[in-house]
C-alpha cells in the first residue's frame, strides 16, 4: 500500500450545506460523523455510504461551536453557553448544563472518554465528568481584558494524547499548559505574533490563537492562527503556525502559509510525519508541515473555508467541515 501523499489530495465528497459548520466530531474506524453550526443543530451523517444523508440529534440555543466524542457520548457547546451530552447510539439528549456565562469556543476529550474540556469567552477552561456531567474544576489562567483593554476571547483547547496535559490558548497569544489530573499550572508560553491590534482605523483587534495540537509524544504544542494585519478587516495576512518545546518554553519552528487566512485546526501525524493545519480566508486550506526540517511541505487548495477536521487511522482521508460544506478529501497518488 502505498504511503499517504498530501502534495496529492484531491475531493472524493461533497455536500452542500446551509450553514457554516464550525464543529466536527467522528467516530474511530468509521465514515460516521457528527458536526454543528450556525443553524443551532447536532447532525450525524455516515460519509462511507454512497448517498449520504445527514439526521438531527438536537439544538442549542444559538450557535454549535464545539463537539467532542467520548465513547457513546457525544458533547456538544454552543454559543448559548450551553454542553449538551447525547448518546450516539440511541440519538438520546442525556443533559444539558449552563457551563458558562459567555460563548463556549471549544471542546477537548480525553483518550480515554471520561473527562471533557471546554474553554469559553468568560476566560474559564471547565473540566466535566463525562459520565455523571458533573464539574470537577475549572481552571483560571487568561486575563478576561486584552492589554487594550478590550473583553479577550478563549478560543482553543487540546489536550495531550496520553491524557496527561491541557493546553489553553487565547485571543492575545497567550498559552497556559495544565496537568490535568490536579489542574496546576505547568507552563506558560506566549505567540504575540498572533494578536493585531488596530488604534487607529477601527480601535479594533484580531486575530488571537485559534487552534492548538499537542505531538504525539508531547513534548511539543502548536499553536495557529494568523501574522500580524495590516487591515484588520479582510484578514489581511498570511496563515501563521508556531511550534513549541513547551516544558523549555522554546519556540522551535515558525510556518507561514501563502495567500491569506487563518489556521482554524491543527492535527500532527502520529508518527510525526507533519503537522497539518486547516482554515481559510474566502477559500480554504491544507498546510501541510515538516516540524524537524522546519520547512512547508506543501499547501493544498479545498472547496471551502476550513473549520474543523478529523483524520482517519491510516492518514489517508480527511473529513473537513466549514462554510457552506462537507468535504472528503483522499491522500493518495
Amino acid at each position: 500500500m502505498k504511503a499517504p501523499n498530501p502534495e496529492k489530495i484531491k475531493v472524493v465528497k461533497a455536500l452542500a450545506r446551509q450553514e457554516i459548520v464550525f464543529a466536527l466530531a467522528r467516530k474511530p474506524r468509521t465514515g460516521r460523523i457528527f458536526f454543528g453550526g450556525s443553524d443551532f443543530t447536532v447532525h450525524q451523517i455516515d460519509l462511507e455510504r454512497d448517498k449520504p444523508e445527514p439526521t438531527e440529534l438536537g439544538r442549542h440555543e444559538s450557535y454549535v461551536t464545539g463537539l467532542a466524542l467520548a465513547g457513546e457520548i457525544l458533547v456538544s457547546g454552543g454559543y448559548d453557553g450551553r454542553l449538551i451530552w447525547w448518546n450516539i447510539e440511541s440519538g438520546s439528549k442525556v443533559r444539558s448544563v449552563d457551563a458558562h456565562r459567555k460563548w463556549v469556543r471549544g471542546l477537548a476529550a480525553t483518550p480515554d472518554g471520561s473527562v471533557v474540556a471546554s474553554v469559553a469567552d468568560d476566560m474559564v477552561c471547565r473540566l466535566w465528568d463525562v459520565a455523571s456531567g458533573r464539574m470537577i474544576r475549572e481552571l483560571r489562567g487568561h486575563a478576561e481584558m486584552t492589554p487594550h483593554h478590550f473583553p479577550s476571547m478563549l478560543f482553543a483547547c487540546a489536550i495531550s494524547a496520553d491524557g496527561r496535559h491541557l493546553a489553553t490558548g487565547d485571543k492575545v497569544g497567550h498559552v497556559n499548559i495544565w496537568e490535568l489530573e490536579s489542574g496546576r499550572t505547568l507552563a506558560s508560553l506566549e505567540a504575540p505574533v498572533l494578536y493585531t491590534w488596530d488604534p487607529v482605523q477601527r480601535r479594533h483587534s484580531i486575530g488571537g490563537i485559534r487552534a492548538l495540537a499537542f505531538s504525539p509524544d508531547g513534548s511539543q504544542l502548536a499553536v495557529g492562527g494568523i501574522n500580524k494585519i495590516s487591515n484588520i478587516d479582510h484578514l489581511d495576512a498570511k496563515p501563521r503556525v508556531e511550534v513549541f518545546d513547551w516544558r523549555k518554553g522554546e519556540r522551535i519552528g515558525e510556518f507561514h502559509g501563502e495567500g491569506r487566512g487563518l489556521v482554524e485546526h491543527l492535527e500532527f501525524h502520529p508518527r510525526g510525519d507533519w503537522l497539518l493545519g486547516a482554515g481559510g480566508y474566502t477559500d480554504g486550506f491544507l498546510l501541510f508541515c515538516d516540524v524537524a526540517a522546519k520547512k512547508v511541505i506543501t499547501q493544498q487548495k479545498v472547496p471551502m473555508y476550513v473549520h474543523d477536521l478529523a483524520v482517519n487511522e491510516a492518514w489517508d482521508t480527511i473529513s473537513a467541515v466549514g462554510h457552506h460544506k462537507i468535504a472528503v478529501l483522499a491522500m493518495k497518488d
